[in-house]
C-alpha cells in the first residue's frame, strides 16, 4: 500500500511515516499543501492522510482536487478541529473518513486498511496462484496449505507478484510500490528480499525471473532462478 502523508507539522509528519513504514506500507511525505499536489500527481498513492491547515494551499481544497481525479487515492483527514461542524465539513469535502488528533495509533493503521479495502479499484481480497493462497486483509500467506512465516516486505512483494501473475513486474515497480520514493533506484533491495522470499516458499521454485524484465510467479521452468 502506498501512502502519502500531507502535514506540515515536521515531527508528526516523520513520526507516522516511520509507523507505517514499520506496517509495511511504502510511504512519502509532504509538508504543504502544494507539496502534496505536486505529489500527487507524480506517483500513485492508494491513501492519502491529510491535514486540513496546510500552508500553501488548505487541506480541503486538495481534498476537492483528489475527488476530482478519475482513479483517485481514498482521503483520511487527520486534523485537531474536532467539533462536529469540522467533522461535516471536512466529509462534505470528499474525505473517506476523519480522525481527530491527538489519536491512538493502532486505530490509525485500521482505519487505513479499511479504505484500502473499500476503494472502488480494490483486488479480489484473497489471491490465489500457484499452490499459494494469500489474504491481505488478514495478512495471512500460504502454500499448498502451509502457512509462510514472512516478513513484512516478502509479504508486500509476494502480494505485488500475486496481483501481477502471469504478467512480469520489474524490479523498479517493486521499488515503486513496495518502498518508496527515497528508495536508492540502484539498491539490491528488492533482489535480496526476492531471495528470501523463494527461500521461505521452497520447492518447487515458483517466482522466476527473466533478465531485463522481471519477475513474476511461474512454474520453475518458465524461467530462471536468478535474482
Amino acid at each position: 500500500m502506498r501512502v502519502l502523508v500531507v502535514e506540515d507539522a515536521k515531527a508528526l509528519a516523520d513520526l507516522l511515516a516511520e509507523g507505517l513504514r514499520d506496517q509495511g506500507m511504502a510511504v512519502d511525505i509532504a509538508y504543504t499543501g502544494l507539496d502534496g499536489a505536486a505529489r500527487l500527481d507524480i506517483n500513485c498513492y492508494e491513501i492519502v492522510v491529510l491535514d486540513r491547515d496546510l500552508p500553501g494551499l488548505h487541506g480541503d481544497t486538495l481534498c476537492q482536487m483528489i475527488t476530482e481525479r478519475d482513479e483517485r487515492p481514498m482521503v483520511l483527514m487527520l486534523t485537531a478541529a474536532d467539533s462536529p461542524a469540522d467533522r461535516v465539513g471536512g466529509l462534505g469535502h470528499g474525505a473517506d473518513d476523519y480522525l481527530v488528533k491527538p489519536f491512538h495509533f493502532p486505530e490509525l493503521v485500521l482505519r487505513l486498511r479499511a479504505l484500502a479495502r473499500r476503494r472502488p479499484y480494490a483486488k479480489a481480497r484473497v489471491l490465489r496462484a500457484a499452490g499459494i493462497e494469500l489474504d491481505p486483509v488478514q495478512r495471512i500467506a500460504s502454500r499448498d496449505g502451509s502457512r509462510l512465516d514472512l516478513s513484512v516486505k516478502e509479504f508486500e512483494v509476494l502480494t505485488a507478484l500475486l496481483r501481477a501473475s502471469p504478467g512480469f513486474l520489474s524490479a523498479e515497480s517493486l521499488l515503486e510500490q513496495i518502498w518508496d520514493e527515497h528508495a536508492d533506484p540502484f539498491t539490491n533491495t528488492v533482489a535480496v528480499t526476492i531471495g528470501r522470499l523463494r527461500r521461505k516458499l521452497g520447492s518447487p521454485p515458483i517466482v522466476s525471473t527473466m533478465p531485463t524484465v522481471g519477475y513474476r510467479i511461474a512454474p520453475a521452468e518458465d524461467g530462471s532462478d536468478e535474482p
